[in-house]
């Protein structure tokens, strides 16, 4: 019956109401304003009937109930999306700039991210800071245990930049876990490959070694080895790896093919080769998008991709890369399609990794624009997995001190400028602002630097902020979890970060979970295990769950 009340509210709404459900995202409402302006206005008609809001809210209401009938599957596979530095100011104003680009008011867009149907928030902080950084979080996020400032798969006893404090106290991340039970696994990021959030993954160490060039005196008396070295020659054997940082595993005498600058390595050993060597299966390295778009996933069984000699392009700088580089996306569609041959299943970390360094600069453009493309890929692995076997999880390392002010009118372009009777200097501002940052400025007379004739939505444009800084801090705020598949409502409430490692390998049963699905008694928790075929009870969620899907498909096509 709720099935069939979903189905006649759907033919009830007139197009108009779902405008923001377009898939495209070439409109520049900029360009148009005035077109801009009719649009909104369009969309808020409907809007103003209490029915609009009231059918809204009952098909809320229904997809919360059939949520009640749970997905306790094994995770065949799990695909972990890491937004760095993406808190939710950062996922509500991406989600207006998602909706204006199609050339709709904004604010109702769903994001991909958003239709993830579980949540939770984490909190973020290290063992020994109340702000967090990118490493330790990672560490967290994909180790299963909080740990210090700077440390990538280490415990909380060792100490960053000191080599013998490291020594015993290495953790082991969910690679290693999924390696172990005969999965692939895989990295995307738009950062180095060696960067924080992606090397807690696979390396032991403090997150400033990425090369061997970077390595203290006191780590090559201890004999530790850098992060890249550690990729090649002590990780798992991870299958895809995507990214940037070809410097870190080139020597200093090689000269990097794209901007000629020189490696950074002095072992005298190109990382590159010696990973193509050790591969004993059909192995492949890419460093432009032509390359790239030439891999046949079914002929490749293990991917190397380094794009830039140091972080890849921001979403919007792309197009200026003359030796090209392929999307987030698409990274993240080959690697699906690699890692999916593998009958066990896989593990997938996919990072928008520039958001972050976007908003260190304070440039909230480049940030957002990131945030969208980061959405983008979380579209991809929601096409192209059945959630029935396929747990998505999205979420933050930490956030930013981006905030989202001041009483802009509905539709409001999200870069633009706002004024208002209430500020004191009466000059305009940017709803999007930071709390510390490069962007203060004073004049001479004590007022705000005066912006009427700044292009605010240009892509360089630095937002003003509070405090004055060569770079924008994180912020210590919680970031939200958002999670679809087996197991994913475990993500609820408000958790620690390290918890998300500890379900992703709960739902999966890897690593000290590995024996849990057998153990557990099916009258409490039903869950099938890996060989045997789906339950009839199993069956007819799924069946649910595609009436439902197919359903909820008339939305986005409406």
């Amino acid at each position: 019956m709720r099935l069939l009340m979903l189905v006649l509210f759907i033919s009830s709404i007139k197009p108009a109401a779902f405008l923001h459900l377009n898939a495209s995202t070439n409109t520049d409402h900029d360009e148009n304003p005035d077109k801009h302006q009719k649009q909104v206005k369009a969309s808020l008609r409907n809007e103003r009937t209490p029915d609009y809001w009231t059918n809204m809210a009952r098909a809320s209401i229904d997809e919360a109930l059939r949520l009640q009938t749970l997905n306790t599957n094994v995770a065949k596979n799990v695909v972990l999306f890491l937004g760095d530095g993406m808190g939710v100011s950062t996922v509500t104003t991406a989600r207006i700039l998602k909706g204006q680009k199609a050339g709709n008011p904004g604010e109702e867009t769903v994001l991909a991210m958003d239709s993830l149907p579980y949540t939770a928030m984490s909190k973020t902080y290290n063992i020994d800071k109340q702000v967090p950084d990118s490493a330790a979080c990672a560490t967290a996020f994909l180790c299963g245990v909080k740990t210090n400032f700077g440390l990538v798969g280490l415990d909380g006893r060792a100490t960053s930049k000191n080599c013998s404090s490291a020594k015993g106290h290495e953790v082991e991340s969910i690679i290693d876990h999924a390696e172990r039970a005969g999965k692939s696994t895989g990295i995307v990021t738009t950062t180095r490959v060696t960067h924080a959030t992606p090397a807690a993954g696979y390396a032991h160490s403090t997150r400033y070694w990425e090369t061997d060039s970077d390595l203290s005196a006191e780590a090559r008396e201890n004999n530790c080895t850098d992060i890249a070295y550690q990729l090649v020659e002590e990780a798992p054997d991870i299958e895809v790896i995507l990214g940037g940082g070809r410097r870190a595993f080139r020597t200093s005498n090689m000269t990097d093919p794209e901007d000629g600058s020189n490696g950074l390595r002095n072992d005298s050993t190109d990382l590159i080769q010696r990973w193509l060597d050790r591969k004993t299966g059909r192995a492949r390295y890419v460093w432009n998008e032509t390359e790239f778009s030439s891999v046949d996933p079914e002929s490749v069984d293990y991917l190397l991709g380094l794009f830039e000699p140091s972080h890849m392009r921001y979403s919007v700088d792309r197009p200026n890369d003359t030796a090209g580089e392929p999307s987030l996306a698409d990274m993240t569609r080959k690697a699906i399609q690699i890692l999916q041959k593998n009958e066990h299943g896989f593990f997938l970390l996919v990072e928008g990794g520039r958001i972050d360094h976007a908003h260190h600069a304070s440039k909230a453009v480049k940030a957002l624009e990131d945030t969208v493309a980061f959405d983008d890929a979380v579209q991809v692995a929601k096409d192209m997995l059945d959630t029935s076997d396929s747990l998505i999880v999205v979420t933050a390392d930490h956030s930013h001190t981006l905030t989202f002010a001041g009483y802009p009118d509905r539709g409001h372009p999200i870069f633009g400028k706002w004024e208002s009777s209430q500020v004191k200097d009466d000059l305009p501002y940017t709803p999007l602002l930071y709390g510390t940052g490069p962007g203060y400025k004073i004049t001479g007379n004590g007022t705000r630097h005066n912006i009427t004739d700044i292009d605010t939505a240009y892509k360089e444009y630095t937002q003003q902020s509070a405090v004055p800084m060569t770079s924008d801090t994180h912020g210590g705020d919680d970031v939200i979890i958002m999670a679809g598949g087996p197991m994913a409502h475990l993500f609820h409430g408000v958790q620690e970060q390290h918890y998300i490692t500890h379900v992703m390998m709960y739902a999966a049963c890897l690593g000290e979970y590995t024996h849990d699905c057998d153990m557990r008694t099916p009258s409490v928790n039903p869950r099938h295990s890996r060989s045997a075929g789906m339950s009839r009870s199993a069956r007819r969620g799924t069946y649910v769950i595609t009436l439902i899907t197919i359903t909820s498909s008339l939305f986005v096509n409406f």
